[in-house]
């Protein structure tokens, strides 16, 4: 079983992105699929679940503002970012839980920009 997670990319405060996994190989087993995220310093976490046929679980910060979604007849993950903060930046992972063991996709880079703010140094 192979993961490709693609869809990430440079994106301002406000706006959206929609991230894809594709999955090769044996679905069979598949007891949950996921996304996780690893910022910068920081330790991967858990974003979103999808459990069963429509079973959705997310994160408190990602909750309102993300989707996570399948098509298991082209067997592929989505996740639907909507409102982006810089907060979300980081790379995201796709993982497919399985009764034997978990896979885990390459990672795709989210990064969110701030809008700045004007600094004027004057004598």
């Amino acid at each position: 079983v192979q993961l490709q997670a693609s869809g990430g990319g440079l994106v301002q405060p406000g706006g959206s992105l929609r991230l894809s996994c594709a999955i090769s190989g044996s679905t069979n087993g598949i007891r949950a699929r996921r996304w996780y995220r690893q910022a910068p310093g920081k330790e991967r976490e858990w974003v979103a679940s999808h459990v069963g046929s429509s079973t959705t679980n997310y994160a408190d910060s990602v909750k309102g503002r993300f989707t996570i979604s399948r098509d298991i007849a082209n067997k592929m993950l989505y996740l639907q970012m909507n409102s982006l903060e810089p907060e979300d930046t980081a790379v995201y992972y796709c993982n497919i839980n399985t009764v034997w063991k978990d896979y885990w996709g390459q990672g795709t880079q989210v990064t969110v920009w701030g809008q700045g703010t004007q600094v004027t140094v004057s004598s």
